[in-house]
């Protein structure tokens, strides 16, 4: 009787300790894991009878992330919110190993990957079809992801080179007395990986300057000069 008894208290324990057969890992799409470093994540955990469970926070799951211990040699996982060391895992394509133990079952650990989105090419998208001499330009630059998601990228990404002209943080500027230029060749880097290049060619507005034309065009559309302004 007494053996029968310690078997039905032993039962509970280990129902709860079934054998883990695969764990996913998922990372919070809203976070903007493609320009930071810092992501919500969720494990989605499979069991040899077939059943799953989700952790709690970003997958809405049962299984509290108490229960869970998650490591990463490239940073850090607390309550479920992971901070990574970007330039660490871009070698491996953003792909970055969780090891992943259950407090019930400290001894057993498993690994797992998680794929973090990651750019796969830039590209210009100038907000003015022409520069203007002595305005300065603004070099837009766009990061597209294989997340599908698209970004606008800084210096702090981009390193820019000109043919002609000054480079201003993320402007260019041609000075109003370079009346020779006619067009612009610009080169966009990305500084995580120089294989990623962008490269564009920026007309200069050849609009007449001189006022005595202006006035002339002027009154070739309306039949007579407008008045100056004192």
């Amino acid at each position: 009787m007494r053996t029968l008894l310690l078997i039905l208290i032993a039962l509970p324990a280990f129902a709860q300790h079934k054998e883990v057969t695969g764990i996913r890992a998922e990372y919070d799409s809203g976070a903007v894991a493609e320009l930071y470093s810092t992501t919500p994540i969720g494990l989605v955990v499979t069991y040899a009878d077939g059943s799953e469970r989700k952790t709690a926070g970003l997958l809405k799951g049962d299984l509290r992330w108490s229960q869970v211990i998650v490591e990463t040699p490239y940073g850090e996982c607390s309550n479920g919110v992971l901070r990574f060391n970007r330039n660490q895992v871009r070698p491996d394509n953003y792909r970055i190993r969780l090891l992943v133990k259950f407090r019930e079952q400290p001894s057993k650990q498993h690994e797992v990957m998680l794929q973090l989105p990651y750019l796969t090419s830039i590209r210009f998208h100038h907000y003015a079809d022409s520069l203007k001499r002595g305005i300065h330009f603004y070099l837009n630059v766009e990061g597209i992801y294989n997340s599908g998601k698209i970004y606008p990228l800084d210096t702090t990404r981009i390193r820019f080179s000109a043919s002609a002209g000054k480079l201003i943080g993320q402007d260019l500027l041609l000075p109003a007395a370079d009346s020779l230029t006619r067009s612009i060749s610009v080169n966009a880097v990305y500084r995580g990986d120089h294989r990623v290049t962008a490269a564009t060619e920026i007309p200069v507005k050849q609009a007449p300057e001189d006022e005595s034309l202006i006035i002339k065009n002027e009154k070739d559309l309306f039949g007579k000069p407008k008045k100056k302004r004192n």
